[in-house]
């Protein structure tokens, strides 16, 4: 299966570069939906055969465009929301942030045992994205594309994909509908192909490494 893992568009909490996990949350800014407008041209090339958001107002959004341009219904799936920020919510200082991410990737790493400060586990968060990728690949569709949030793709790409580590992953950050594209299937493993428009051993390919809206927020990763 070819697994297409978009972050949603930009909204007012990523302005802010706030901690924003909850449900419903914000909708998307003016530059995020242009950027959400931009995905179907983007995408143009993919053959994408069932489309995937969270249950977070910011990837619905944002797959809207896609729907139309595919006639596709979204699936909305609590499982690939954004990791749960717990006792950070909404908060967006430093501290904050680098509790938030060094936890999510140490996730990645093996320890699931440790929960993220008043929110889930590892175990929990990887369990819960593991089972939608499970659902859309006992579909038997070829092209998976599912709209979700930078930290969890992040840290469940690192934990998941076999040629990439926590070491790529944190060094990366996810912009704004920014695409990593993974070949594979739940019981035999995964492989990215392209994060963020270029191949992970360094060619480029089709996908625009800001975003297809081009300007995309210049941040940390953070929801």
């Amino acid at each position: 299966m070819r697994l297409l893992l978009i972050r949603h568009g930009q909204t007012p909490s990523n302005v802010k570069r706030l901690l924003d996990t909850a449900e419903p949350g914000p909708a998307l800014t003016p530059l995020g939906q242009e950027q959400a407008a931009a995905l179907p041209g983007a995408l143009a090339d993919e053959s994408i055969d069932a489309l995937y958001a969270s249950t977070l107002l910011r990837t619905q959004l944002t797959a809207a465009p896609l729907a139309s341009r595919t006639g596709l219904e979204v699936r909305v799936r609590e499982g690939i929301r954004e990791l749960i920020a717990g006792d950070l919510e909404m908060r967006g200082d430093d501290e904050a942030v680098e509790t938030y991410m060094t936890t999510a990737f140490a996730w990645s790493a093996g320890n699931t045992g440790l929960r993220m400060p008043g929110g889930e586990s590892g175990a929990e968060a990887l369990r819960r994205f593991d089972a939608v990728v499970e659902e859309a690949a006992a579909t038997g569709a070829g092209t998976v594309a599912m709209v979700s949030h930078g930290a969890a793709i992040r840290m469940w790409t690192a934990a998941r994909a076999e040629n990439i580590d926590v070491h790529f992953a944190s060094a990366r950050p996810l912009l704004n509908t920014g695409v990593v594209i993974l070949s594979g299937a739940p019981d035999a493993g995964w492989r990215v192909l392209h994060w963020e428009g270029r191949a992970v051993g360094g060619e480029d390919s089709g996908v625009e490494a800001g975003g297809p809206a081009g300007e995309a927020v210049e941040d940390t990763g953070t929801p």
